[in-house]
């Protein structure tokens, strides 16, 4: 009866049930305006909430948290420009569906799907959080490095087109997330003694230039065309539509939920991961991937939203941050005098369970502000091209601006722009890039951490990986992707089935 107790304070408390839902509708809108990120709303709630109460300071903190990991969605439908790196995904089939009259429906099916994963990763972290937090813990560097790797191969179900232009774009993606000062070095690398490279690029201004700006470049040659007028007369899903898409979406959430309890990873790798699976299962998608699959907008929002459950996990029962927001939360935790991790869940279980709840109750206020206001937003794309473009410029602008506070990322964030405008143009992806920059942190502090603890044998790196059953099954999972997107793949796949179908 405590626990049950603890999880109501929030809904029987008036003030904390106003300052989650306060937090989540903040979280939406922060999270659908590019630039204006999760982290750095609820790293700015810090100085403002020191002097709170816990229970109040955390309740507004988690409201900003899971509406902003919805939020994210909302440009990426509209716009095509994503309002936070876990709605790259999103965008790849939420955009077609606006362009072809369907954005109401496009933002009905996320935030419906994003309530139903977000319930899942809760129910995790309420039932097994121990459980899945001693399988992260099992997580060796040389695992998070082919989890990276993996990742990256992701390019051939992002790539439409040729998977060498996939490949070379994540490689570009990778090599302009390694620009700057290396963290354990300090040496240059990519810099070409350029001082302004030596901080390195914004991985968020080449995220807005290469979706928000190549975007409005792109809609200059059609800036005479009338604008799709949106049908909005259905919002809200049938219960027929979610029956059919629940079994993806239980898959898709709990891939969102393993991924986001491993450290330093998050909803973006997730939702690029759920993707790539729904590519893989559905066989037969009313519509391809890439021009307006519901399949494509059904797993990144479920996976992105239990990513947020599955965040809280290691935080929680390890003191270990999943993402970059409970690295936040932990520190705001220590400032009340707590101290996030196992003894936490012995001497306050409140605590916990209090989390539980407020997650609980953010989750319904996201699904209640994601049904309304839809009318409104859906306008955006119902406007001329010629005042559209010039909102789309100024939004990317701003969000370059507000991540440093600097011009430089205006600029950086123009060059790819352009960059990115020439990309589309000759057929080259643009995820993938976005991809490569994300995980090329990833990639390269895994790595060297994987050779120093091996003290820098090649040998006894590749022993451990044949040694460990997890590091054996993510190897053998990344050769067989990459083989299983290789043109031989695809002949012998052909050869097979054929023969079967001849002898029946």
């Amino acid at each position: 009866m405590s626990v049950l107790a603890d999880v109501l304070t929030v809904v029987t408390q008036p003030q904390l049930l106003l300052l989650v839902g306060l937090g989540t509708f903040a979280g939406v809108y922060v999270g659908a305006i590019p630039g204006l990120s999760v982290t750095m709303a609820v790293s700015i709630l810090i100085s403002f909430t020191f002097s709170w109460d816990v229970y109040p300071a955390i309740s507004l903190m988690i409201g900003i948290y899971m509406g902003g990991v919805y939020g994210g969605s909302r440009t990426a439908i509209l716009l095509n420009i994503p309002g936070a790196p876990s709605a790259i995904a999103t965008a790849l089939d939420g955009y077609p569906m606006a362009l072809r009259g369907e954005a109401g429906t496009a933002i009905g099916v996320t935030t419906v799907m994003s309530f139903i994963g977000g319930f899942i990763g809760i129910g995790v972290l309420a039932l097994a959080a121990p459980l899945v937090s001693d399988f992260a813990l099992r997580f060796q560097p040389r695992d998070y490095m082919l989890l990276a790797v993996l990742g990256i191969l992701l390019v051939g179900s992002l790539s439409q087109g040729s998977l060498l232009k996939g490949i070379f774009a994540g490689a570009l993606g990778i090599a302009i997330g390694a620009v700057g000062r290396d963290p354990l070095t300090f040496a240059e690398r990519f810099t070409f003694d350029f001082q302004i490279l030596e901080g390195g690029i914004s991985f968020i201004a080449v995220m807005i230039g290469m979706f928000g700006v190549s975007e409005a470049l792109g809609q200059l040659h059609h800036v005479d065309k009338d604008a799709v007028r949106q049908k909005i007369s259905r919002i809200v899903p049938s219960l027929s539509t979610v029956r059919k898409h629940l079994p993806l979406s239980l898959q898709t959430s709990s891939i969102g939920v393993v991924i986001g309890a491993l450290p330093g990873t998050g909803g973006d790798i997730a939702a690029l991961m759920a993707y790539d699976h729904a590519k893989r299962v559905t066989k037969n998608p009313e519509r391809p991937f890439g021009e307006g699959a519901m399949e494509g907008l059904v797993a990144p929002e479920t996976a992105n939203n239990a990513a947020v459950g599955g965040a809280f996990i290691p935080m929680m029962t390890l003191g270990i941050p999943g993402d970059a927001v409970t690295a936040i939360m932990i520190g705001a935790l220590f400032i009340h005098g707590l101290n996030p991790g196992p003894m936490l869940m012995i001497d306050q279980p409140d605590m916990f369970w209090f989390i539980v709840g407020a997650l609980v109750m953010a989750n319904c206020f996201m699904l209640l502000f994601g049904l309304t206001g839809i009318r409104l937003f859906t306008r955006i794309v119902e406007m001329p091209r010629s005042v559209l473009i010039p909102m789309i410029m100024l939004l990317s602008i701003v969000g370059a601006y507000a991540v440093n506070n600097s011009v430089t990322d205006v600029y950086w964030m123009l060059g790819f722009g352009v960059f990115g405008y020439f990309m589309r143009h000759y057929g080259y992806p643009l995820g993938p890039v976005i991809l490569g920059v994300i995980l090329s942190r990833l990639l390269d502090d895994n790595w060297r951490r994987a050779i120093i603890s091996e003290r820098e044998d090649l040998g006894r790196f590749f022993e451990g990986i044949v040694t460990s059953p997890l590091s054996l099954v993510l190897f053998v999972s990344v050769i067989l992707i990459f083989v299983s997107q290789t043109p031989v793949w695809a002949k012998a796949k052909a050869r097979v089935f054929g023969r079967k179908g001849e002898q029946q």
